[in-house]
């Protein structure tokens, strides 16, 4: 017969754990002898067998030897707090098709007790959030998250940049900022309303909110390096962006700031990072171009997933573009300052020649930022024309 012997230890102590070990190699109706010396060793196993579905019986005569013995009878349903307790899908490979509310913030592939709050996550079918490619994009965004703070030469000289240059960069990092604000804001948005059984997802987004929270500082300080005033914040622009943060479904969220509006981005930062006069706005913009790719990459896949498995998504998602073209009709675009400063910026000077060559720059962005969007539409499943027709009502303000 097996027996435990808990000496002076009680079960308020941990003694609880000994008994349990020593029932879980017992099969349902055989008996554990329990022996100790704790006075209230009776009363605490008695309450803390019908709490877990055993029986206290006496023991057998001459068992207990010098401590008092008690008998406890392994029950046939165990535990009956974990009656019609379930896992919540397997913690390694892809999440469940859909996520049960009841599952709460239980860790994927944990045992779930029954019984506990739901999570009043609206996005919980793998559909409607998921990409196959999100594990790797999660890992390769925790492997190139940088500092600020080092990544950046702040001391590098910004003294030699014309001053009519300098405003220029002071423009544009303004205008990145209010930009990267609402890039901010919008998966942060995002991931308070996602079920986390699809963790990945969460981790990208978290990431991602990391990442413009990085940029919004970048772009602030370097604009704050010559020790002047930011530029202008145009109502259009902010309305363009608004829109943005009013899309409630999270596909055409994705969608439309990343795939088209950051994907426009990218092209946007490479330009000033080719076009910098100085070592720190290079750098800062290279390093974000590098994150918004990642961004870029997620929103692409997601896209593509959903809608190759619905072909009728497409056209929610040529709504959405539509719909946003219509509400910003009656708005003034990108900002004028912000589309002169690209140009002054590529110039470099101010000789008829220097502006002829960066007005033809800042053309060329233009038309490889719609190269981008017609290849990123073709890749999700656009036919061609309509790829060329959707990027066309892309918003003038970029984002």
């Amino acid at each position: 017969m097996a027996t435990t012997d808990l000496a002076d230890l009680g079960l308020d102590e941990g003694g609880h754990l000994l008994v349990g070990r020593a029932l879980a190699r017992l099969a349902p109706g055989e008996r554990l002898t329990v022996t100790g010396r704790h006075p209230a060793l009776g009363l605490h196993l008695g309450a803390w067998c019908r709490e877990h579905g055993h029986r206290l019986a006496e023991a057998d005569a001459g068992l207990g030897g010098t401590a008092p013995a008690l008998a406890v009878v392994k029950g046939g349903a165990g535990d009956r707090r974990w009656l019609g307790a379930r896992r919540a899908g397997t913690a390694q490979g892809p999440p469940d098709e859909r996520a049960d509310p009841a599952w709460g913030l239980a860790a994927r592939g944990a045992l779930v007790e029954a019984g506990g709050p739901p999570i009043g996550a609206h996005w919980s079918q793998r559909e409607h959030v998921w990409a196959d490619i999100a594990p790797q994009l999660y890992a390769a965004a925790a492997a190139s998250q940088w500092d600020p703070a080092t990544a950046v030469d702040w001391a590098a000289p910004v003294g030699g940049v014309p001053e009519e240059i300098e405003r220029a960069v002071v423009q544009l990092m303004t205008y990145l900022v209010e930009n990267e604000q609402a890039a901010l804001i919008i998966p942060a948005r995002l991931l308070s309303q996602l079920h986390p059984h699809y963790r990945e997802v969460m981790q990208l987004l978290a990431s991602q909110a990391a990442d413009e929270a990085r940029h919004v500082e970048v772009f602030t300080r370097r604009a704050l390096l010559s020790g002047g005033l930011l530029g202008t914040s145009s109502a259009g622009g902010r309305a363009s962006l608004q829109t943005l943060l009013d899309e409630p479904d999270f596909t055409t969220a994705s969608f439309l700031l990343s795939v088209l509006g950051e994907g426009t981005f990218v092209d946007l930062l490479r330009f000033i990072a080719d076009h910098a006069p100085d070592r720190v706005t290079a750098e800062v913009t290279s390093l974000a171009a590098r994150d918004e790719a990642r961004h870029v990459a997620f929103g692409v896949a997601h896209t593509a997933h959903l809608a190759r498995g619905d072909k009728s998504y497409l056209g929610t998602l040529r709504q959405a573009v539509e719909r946003r073209h219509s509400a910003l009709r009656d708005t003034a675009g990108l900002n004028a300052e912000v589309f002169d400063s690209l140009g002054r910026l590529a110039a470099g000077s101010w000789s008829p020649e220097a502006i002829r060559r960066g007005w033809r720059a800042v053309s060329e962005l233009t038309a490889r930022m719609d190269e981008g969007r017609r290849r990123r539409l073709a890749y999700i499943g656009f036919p061609d024309d309509e790829a060329a027709e959707l990027s066309a009502l892309h918003t003038r303000n970029f984002m």
